[in-house]
């Protein structure tokens, strides 16, 4: 599908410890590799760090040393997840945020690497607020761990997002990706604010494009124009097992083929179930959301033969 579509991935690893899918970070970064070579130039690295080892002496030193070996190995960016700020703990029983000083020499290596960092911080609001209309409802009833509503003493949205404000902040050197729009689904002025704040940071659409469809048209494609520079095209696919891969392509292929249409025409359409009106976006701004801002984001993607 890659050579056929002529698409470049960018192959993410996450250290999930509620999801056995995903497996360990040492399996993963051999699959990821291995899948790699096979692409022919199709995918990139995007590797990550085990963030529950913080507390252990060597924490610091021992990340530094297994990112840069991946940086050796061709990865183009480092991914921090939702588990920092949504799950894990200090010995003390508090959040540990993105912002935690022991997470800043590792960011620091990263900058100084001309790597990017794809922060995964907070998820949407219905995580926090039930709503039984809202786009992933049903993503937290099938995984209530990240329903924070139901979790005792667990921190606020705007607590997480603080934090990622807050390391964007102390490190305007450090290339950031904010995932899913920045966690800032809701509302594309929030992520205006952020953009505007902070010159370092970027956002990707991935798995959110739903929640951009829902907003007032006018409104969206004026923001993905003033902001041209600044969002990628993501999708959140996931392929875990053998057995899936046929159709999580066929998902894959229509959700492409549905994004395209929402970008890229003035259709009319039924998209993840609501009627929806093509943005049609410039041609000149389709290919920064689609090919150039990933380029000028994560640098590295040039070499992989991206076209």
């Amino acid at each position: 599908m890659l050579e056929q579509w002529n698409l470049h991935i960018v192959d993410i690893l996450v250290v999930d410890d509620k999801g056995a899918a995903h497996g360990s970070l040492e399996r993963q970064r051999a699959a990821a590799l291995a899948f790699i070579h096979s692409a022919h130039g199709h995918a990139s690295l995007c590797t990550t760090f085990d963030p529950f080892r913080i507390s252990r002496p060597d924490f610091q030193q021992s990340t530094i040393d297994q990112l840069n070996q991946d940086f050796a190995n061709g990865a183009i960016a480092v991914k921090v997840w939702k588990n920092v700020g949504m799950e894990l703990k200090d010995g003390h029983g508090g959040y540990v945020m993105v912002d935690d000083a022991r997470f800043q020499p590792i960011f620091q290596d990263i900058a100084a690497h001309n790597k990017t960092l794809i922060a995964h911080q907070a998820e949407p609001d219905v995580a926090w607020v039930p709503d039984p209309k809202a786009i992933d409802t049903s993503y937290y009833a099938a995984h209530p761990e990240w329903n924070m509503s139901m979790v005792a003493g667990a921190p606020s949205k705007a607590t997480i997002l603080r934090s990622r404000d807050h390391l964007l902040a102390e490190n305007p050197g450090l290339r950031v990706i904010g995932a899913h729009l920045g966690s800032m689904e809701a509302d594309v002025d929030l992520v205006a604010q952020r953009l505007d704040q902070y010159p370092n940071f970027a956002i990707d659409t991935a798995a959110r494009v739903p929640h951009l469809a829902i907003q007032p048209r006018a409104k969206v494609r004026a923001f993905l124009i003033k902001y041209q520079d600044r969002v990628l095209y993501g999708t959140d696919s996931d392929i875990l097992r053998k057995s899936e891969v046929k159709p999580s392509i066929a998902d894959w292929q229509r959700q492409l083929t549905d994004d395209w249409r929402y970008f890229a025409t003035a259709d009319t359409f039924n998209y993840e179930g609501h009627m929806v009106k093509g943005l049609d976006l410039p041609v000149p701004v389709l290919r920064k959301l689609y090919h150039d801002n990933a380029l000028r984001w994560m640098p590295g993607l040039a070499s992989a033969n991206v076209r």
